[in-house]
């Protein structure tokens, strides 16, 4: 099951990049209800974070070229910093919801109260903390404790590039706005369905170290798991991260009666966690 290959990956990626482009073309060319193709839009761009995640482990495909820039493409489009992330990401998987440990968790863990959940959904602190830690990447500042010595260099220089790029991004605007549209809007509203999933990956789990109590599997359809690239799957895909994608349907056939934390869908999941804000 650890064996990788390039073939699912691109046909996977070629799927997601056509769910991109026809909202993105039905945004250009303001077809029939086209605000909605928004909020389509800025889901589909930012579940590319599942495949950015992926690529950190260099499973989505065999070829290492390949893991390395579909990583860092996505991790441009939703200001991730891919070389970066890595190494937070990383440090998740190895210390999986150990309050002070995972830096997934932050300083304040998952949100308990109203207010600190419709804030986090928001993903407004999403964008102010990567904003953050991109120009703070670029000017020298610490990364964090996970990033060692040795790929701090290209973390700074990645983010250098990164915000050249964003520079860029924002001289077209004196041409034309269509990156605000189909980019740039969409993200903002896509976000926030990204903010829910996340939260059911391990938020109201155990803070313990073993992987049936600290992870949940959510059972879900087939459009959520394509965008999400398998990774509803995600006690199957933290207890064997190498195991590549489109091989965690078979893995879960293999552990599904082991299943320690699971939900019956995001909907259920969102609905049971928000009537236990304080």
């Amino acid at each position: 099951m650890n064996q990788t290959a390039d073939g699912p990956g691109l046909w996977h990626l070629a799927g997601h990049l056509a769910v991109i482009m026809v909202f993105g073309l039905w945004i250009t060319q303001g077809w029939c209800l086209w605000p909605l193709a928004l909020v389509g839009q800025g889901i589909a761009i930012c579940f590319l974070f599942t495949l950015e995640h992926e690529a950190t482990h260099k499973t989505p495909f065999r070829s290492v070229w390949l893991n390395e820039w579909v990583g860092r493409i996505a991790g441009l489009l939703l200001v991730l910093p891919f070389q970066w992330f890595r190494y937070f990401h990383l440090a998740h998987h190895r210390f999986t919801n150990i309050p002070d440990k995972d830096p997934e968790l932050g300083s304040e863990g998952w949100p308990e109260t109203r207010r600190a959940y419709l804030i986090h959904v928001s993903g407004l602190p999403y964008w102010a903390g990567m904003i953050r830690q991109l120009v703070g990447n670029a000017m020298g500042r610490d990364p964090g404790d996970y990033v060692p010595e040795r790929a701090r260099g290209r973390v700074r220089r990645e983010a250098r590039v990164m915000l050249a790029l964003y520079g860029l991004a924002a001289l077209s605007l004196l041409v034309t706005p269509v990156l605000v549209w189909v980019w740039l809007l969409p993200c903002l509203l896509g976000q926030p369905f990204l903010r829910l999933y996340l939260l059911a990956e391990h938020g109201r789990c155990a803070f313990v170290a073993n992987m049936f109590e600290n992870t949940r599997t959510a059972f879900t359809n087939r459009i959520v798991r394509f965008l999400a690239w398998n990774m509803p799957y995600h006690t199957e895909h933290h207890t064997l991260p190498q195991v590549p994608f489109h091989k965690l349907p078979m893995l879960h056939a293999q552990m599904r009666d082991h299943l320690g934390v699971t939900a019956n869908g995001y909907a259920e999941f969102t609905a049971r966690y928000a009537s236990h804000l304080r």
